[in-house]
């Protein structure tokens, strides 16, 4: 007989997108130009139509085509796992779960997104994604995507994550992208950017200017989106899929959902199968959602919820969304890839509703969360999964003060092997805090305000 712990746990064979399920309509996206609500057609010429299509079908299940499952199939479904030895360490009643994303060829969660937007790409005869990233976990899985689907690969790669975590521009050219230090003399964003500050460290905004110009001079390219768009964040979901199918053996079911947010997506990827639940009733208890961010860009927790772009040009249609502003110059950070001024506008939308809850941390307190994690579960995690095992020992060390039960699920979303200069910063003593400069903060949300007051509202 087949025990229930013995069975196997299948693929999803649906992505999940949370649109029909929120509390409220999502605010439409405006159009850059005439500030009106933008035209179909725009997203259609900037991303693949199906990321396109997906920002305002409302569809609640997504079909996953079956070439696509057999490529996830290369890497999961992933393990979730117990933490055992950091509970024990921690000597907490808290259960502590975690999804292994590292297991994915690229090393973190961003696979599940990357050959899926490859996949349509091919099929609808693009012959070009064009891309930008900050700690390169998105450009090295977007060029793994596409060279599993023969598609070009262009990644505009943030000069500070460029220089410092320099294997993962390796690793994406193995996969035979081209990627580029941003800004660039490439584009005429770059060239303008470095004419006004030939040392600039870039952002994630100002890549997506570059990437945003590239695609819009040729006519066969397409953008590709790490986080951010509701299509995205739907390709997650079979993290959190799985994650249910896998606990349910242990009759465990989580009373908190924690994950690290840049723009969103590995967070989305986690949890909206448990609002899911909720929202359908379905759910055997409430559970609690909290996203983890970088006090070094600290859009939920200190940013306000106001359209926004998405890149330094304005070139980007407007989200309405937690934003730094698209300007703002977030410090140098290990933890590139929450480097990020906005976040999914799904997620800004259900924080904004109370739904969610946010917490900020600086770089030190989550290096020493890393170490700490590789010294009880084996694992070297990202700096961004950092975040999330910050806030789950955080968590867990209440539950004992309390000595309260509560089953704990975070998303191990990266490995942190091609992070080992942030790592080596940190056991040396140098790492430094890096939170956001409040002034600097305050310049870039006033100068958003003061280009769009009419879109603002009150909010």
């Amino acid at each position: 007989m087949v025990t229930r712990l013995e069975r196997a746990i299948e693929i999803p064979r649906q992505w999940y997108n949370i649109a029909p399920d929120l509390p409220s309509k999502l605010p439409p996206v405006i159009d850059q130009h005439t500030h009106g609500i933008a035209d179909k057609k725009i997203l259609h010429r900037l991303f693949v139509n199906e990321v396109a299509r997906a920002e305002y079908s409302g569809e609640r299940f997504i079909t996953i085509p079956e070439e696509l499952r057999e490529v996830y199939s290369i890497w999961r479904p992933t393990p979730l796992v117990r933490a055992k030895r950091l509970e024990r360490y921690l000597n907490t009643p808290a259960r502590i779960y975690y999804k292994n994303e590292t297991v994915s060829p690229p090393g973190s969660h961003k696979a599940n997104a990357a050959v899926a937007q490859a996949y349509y790409a091919k099929q609808e005869g693009t012959d070009r994604l064009v891309t930008s990233t900050t700690a390169g976990q998105w450009g090295t899985a977007l060029a793994f995507g596409c060279t599993i689907f023969g598609v070009k690969c262009t990644v505009y790669m943030s000069k500070s994550s460029y220089e410092s975590k320099p294997y993962r521009k390796d690793l994406a050219e193995a996969w035979g992208a081209e990627i580029i230090s941003s800004p660039s003399t490439r584009t005429k964003v770059g060239r303008d950017i470095l004419k006004a500050d030939p040392n600039s460290s870039g952002s994630m905004a100002v890549a997506k200017s570059e990437a945003l110009e590239d695609t819009e001079s040729d006519p066969t390219a397409k953008d590709a989106v790490g986080s951010i768009m509701n299509f995205v964040l739907a390709t997650q979901t079979v993290i959190g899929q799985e994650a249910q199918a896998q606990m349910e053996p242990y009759e465990d079911y989580p009373d908190m959902v924690i994950g690290c947010v840049g723009g969103g997506s590995n967070f989305s990827g986690i949890f909206w199968p448990y609002y899911y639940e909720m929202v359908s009733k379905t759910a055997p208890k409430q559970v609690e959602f909290l996203g983890v961010e970088s006090s070094a860009v600290p859009k939920l927790t200190k940013g306000q919820y106001i359209y926004d772009h998405s890149d330094v040009m304005r070139m980007s249609p407007l989200f309405k969304m937690y934003t730094a502003g698209h300007t703002f110059n977030p410090p140098e950070i290990h933890t590139g890839g929450l480097r990020v001024h906005g976040t999914a506008p799904s997620l800004s939308l259900l924080v904004n509703a109370g739904l969610v809850k946010a917490v900020a941390y600086n770089q030190p307190e989550v290096f020493e969360a890393g170490a700490l994690f590789a010294r009880t579960e084996g694992i070297l995690p990202a700096p961004e999964s950092a975040h999330a095992i910050k806030a789950t020992i955080d968590e867990a060390r209440r539950c004992k003060a309390q000595n309260k039960e509560k089953v704990i699920l975070f998303s191990l979303c990266g490995h942190g092997i091609l992070d080992i200069e942030g790592y080596r910063e940190y056991f040396a003593g140098n790492m430094k805090d890096n939170d956001a400069d409040p002034v600097e903060l305050k310049r870039a949300l006033d100068e958003v305000k003061g280009l769009y007051p009419w879109l603002q509202g009150n909010d």
